[in-house]
């Protein structure tokens, strides 16, 4: 029988072994999570904040609480000034609509890319190609507790589990995307997480792997991980009970009508699953074209009038201004550098016919 103990390396041919096995380089050494956290942290005020505020969402999905929940602002996070500018006219619209509507705020600084492309605030906050993580988890956190700051409840996409820890803290509510929903190392990170958490559709618009994920994330893990403090460890998950399913089109079209829901509700009561959902008013819901989104969120409402009470949210991409702009020479002030996002002007009007529709 072959002995299976392998023959110690010494220092040299290791790193030999090392180099010629590994296909990359290390760059610059990042602060752990909990450096990070220690160095911007959560004040105890605002630690009880983001609980209230995640609560208040749990009372949406489980039926306590009657109000709409509207998550939106930017596609993705650019430009911190136009960030809490938005941010600032958001916290005043949530005031004014509480009694209707619960909003949040999207603090997206990850953008997944179907192949290349700017990849959010966290990994390029120069955009220009020069990668300045460091800066990126620095600046992201600083501008969330900005943002925090002003009253309002923080939503975010978990797109790469080893950044999750250092903003996880600072979310009422998680998104996991069409593309991440299928994803093994996804499932067992959210069946960690403290927040309520929603999973899209897949992009051909099935709901399987949606409901797959959400039953998972429900349940205990043990899993390979990283600690607080960057070390390799075996993380231990209770499961997420506040899991639900996003609807956000496919690629055979839109799936919020009453006959999607009716099966995306038929789907979820057979895997055992509570038949709660959130529509997204953009990406093949609104044939990405960002004007579109008014339409359906008043879909949404008419249905929500109509009885329907497992439609418990929305999700709007919106900015500044309307469109979207590239990355390279002179930017717009408070236009989206990824996908488009509706105006100010029309988020507005539309939150507000939303409450007098409802």
């Amino acid at each position: 029988m072959n002995n299976l103990v392998t023959p110690c390396l010494t220092a040299s041919s290791r790193a030999q072994t090392l180099d010629a096995d590994l296909n990359q380089g290390v760059g610059q050494r990042l602060p752990s999570a909990f450096a990070l956290r220690q160095a911007l942290p959560l004040s105890t005020t605002l630690q009880t904040r983001v609980a209230h505020q995640r609560q208040a969402i749990r009372d949406i999905l489980d039926g306590r609480d009657n109000r709409l929940l509207v998550i939106t602002g930017p596609c993705s996070l650019h430009d911190p000034a136009s960030a809490l500018e938005y941010g600032q006219r958001l916290a005043r619209l949530a005031e004014a609509l509480r009694g209707d509507l619960l909003i949040v705020m999207r603090a997206y600084v990850e953008k997944p890319r179907t192949t290349v492309g700017w990849k959010g605030l966290l990994y390029d906050p120069r955009l220009d190609g020069s990668d300045d993580m460091l800066l990126g988890l620095t600046l992201s956190r600083e501008l969330m507790l900005g943002l925090l700051d002003l009253g309002l409840p923080l939503a975010g996409e978990l797109l790469q589990p080893m950044a999750t820890a250092y903003f996880d803290d600072l979310l009422a509510w998680g998104a996991v995307g069409a593309r991440t929903t299928e994803s093994q190392v996804h499932r067992e990170m959210v069946s960690g997480l403290s927040l309520p958490v929603g999973f899209k559709n897949g992009t051909d618009g099935s709901l399987g792997v949606a409901c797959d994920a959400i039953r998972s994330a429900a349940h205990p893990h043990r899993h390979f991980g990283l600690d607080l403090h960057g070390h390799p460890a075996i993380l231990r998950s209770e499961g997420n009970p506040d899991c639900h399913l996003v609807l956000r089109g496919g690629h055979g079209g839109p799936n919020y009508s009453e006959a999607h829901l009716a099966t995306a509700r038929a789907q979820l009561s057979k895997a055992g699953l509570a038949p709660r959902m959130i529509v997204d008013c953009s990406h093949a819901n609104s044939g990405k074209n960002p004007l579109r989104q008014p339409q359906v969120l008043a879909e949404v409402v008419r249905q929500r009038r109509g009885g329907n009470r497992d439609l418990v949210g929305v999700m709007l991409e919106s900015h500044l201004f309307e469109g979207a702009q590239g990355v390279g020479g002179a930017l717009r002030y408070g236009v989206s550098i990824t996908d488009g996002c509706l105006g100010w002007e029309a988020t507005e009007a539309s939150l507000k016919a939303a409450c007098a529709g409802r």
